[in-house]
């Protein structure tokens, strides 16, 4: 009888002792030999992605592993690099806490992108619309049935070449809209062509998703127009504030100057419009999120991106937003244009890459949604030629 109790007891406290420690592996803690004992030391985990993946992640200067993997590291500050033949390098400085889990999430750009053409009509005039999904460009250098308004729909899928999809929606057999200034509607379904003329301007309302055969003359009503697109857009924002904790909801208003939401609407970059401190929103605060110091006194003139979900704010450097700039699909970088050259750089201002310095049209650059490419209009430095559209391809 002792013998069974006594092998009960022995298997129950194996359970025990077993299901202890594959909880604190599961947490991070380690076995190991320090000055001859033998100790339980607590650990993090460090989560390596790269896109593409496969590459290489070095830590403090040493190959350590490959991309995608998780290590398990003493808590300490690392320097974090990830690396792949032909790509740009990643580097961080991350901060390895005790039984917390860290990322380093690296999307890499080739050093040598492939070009391709698509569409073989000389392009003047590009506009973006707000889901960034959509690029509406004129053309004026064709046959006059080519000529006109066209829309290139990055979502589509053609079949064979890029060439195909591009659409057009307008040609110059009503009025000169290969000569027109164009802008989009707030919902990305209507497109305003406005065309110059000695009796005064003239605009149109345009279906962006076919040909407009009867455009519609809305000059007479541009100011009621105007002002439906204004409410769109007002509301729009208010609804995005409205989301947003009531500390913060007043806070905005009076301290800075909203320019851009990340396509995932978590983040926000802005221009401090005072000077002010950023008030903490989520306390205690949480474990395991961007490492990059962050900077919650803003100076007047200063930008900044503020990411809701970790309630943490990052000091960007102006310079880099004086021309055309926008939020990569990722919600995690932005394509900005300076001194003549593409470049990338992460949301919290790490990273600074240029990526791109071959000759292009300055102020033209939209990254395609799903991240592959990015959309430019170049002459390929001939002056003799019209601009067209190429992609810049990233994978």
């Amino acid at each position: 009888m002792n013998r069974h109790l006594f092998i009960s007891v022995a298997a129950f406290a194996f359970i025990v002792i077993a299901t202890i420690i594959f909880i604190l592996f599961g947490k991070g803690y380690r076995f190991g030999f320090d000055k001859g004992k033998l100790e339980l030391s607590g650990t993090g985990l460090l989560v390596a992605k790269s896109i593409p993946d496969g590459a290489q992640v070095f830590l403090n200067g040493n190959l350590t592993t490959a991309t995608n993997s998780t290590l398990n590291l003493s808590p300490k500050q690392y320097r974090v690099r990830i690396f792949k033949e032909g790509y740009f390098p990643w580097e961080k400085t991350i901060k390895i806490q005790k039984e917390v889990v860290s990322k380093a999430e690296a999307f890499l750009f080739p050093t040598a992108p492939k070009l391709e053409s698509i569409t073989d009509l000389g392009a003047s005039v590009l506009v973006v619309d707000p889901s960034l999904t959509k690029i509406a460009f004129s053309v004026s250098s064709e046959a006059p049935k080519r000529n006109g308004i066209y829309v290139l729909d990055m979502t589509s899928r053609p079949i064979l070449t890029l060439q195909s999809a591009s659409t057009q929606i307008a040609d110059d057999s009503v009025a000169l809209f290969s000569q027109a200034n164009l802008s989009w509607s707030p919902d990305g379904k209507e497109i305003i062509a406005t065309i110059s003329a000695q009796t005064g301007d003239v605009t149109y309302l345009l279906n962006s998703s076919g040909f407009n055969s009867l455009p519609t003359n809305i000059t007479a009503l541009l100011d009621t127009v105007a002002s439906n697109f204004k409410q769109e857009k007002e509301q729009t924002e208010a609804a995005r504030l409205s989301s947003l904790p009531s500390v913060l909801r007043s806070f905005i208003p009076s301290n800075l100057e909203v320019i851009s939401w990340s396509p995932d609407e978590t983040k926000v970059l802005y221009k401090a419009s005072a000077s002010a401190t950023m008030p903490i929103v989520i306390n205690p605060r949480i474990i395991g999120s961007n490492s990059t110091p962050e900077e919650r006194r803003l100076e007047e003139g200063g930008f900044y991106v503020y990411d809701l979900k970790e309630d943490r704010n990052y000091k960007l450097d102006g310079s880099n937003f004086q021309k055309h700039h926008i939020w990569f699909p990722d919600s995690r970088h932005f394509i900005f244009i300076k001194n003549k050259k593409l470049s990338v750089m992460e949301y919290d201002g790490g990273n600074q890459t240029v990526f791109y310095a071959g000759p292009f049209i300055d102020s033209f650059a939209f990254p395609w949604p799903d991240s592959s490419r990015i959309v430019i209009l170049t002459d390929l430095g001939n002056s003799d030629i019209t601009p067209r559209l190429y992609t810049i391809s990233l994978r």
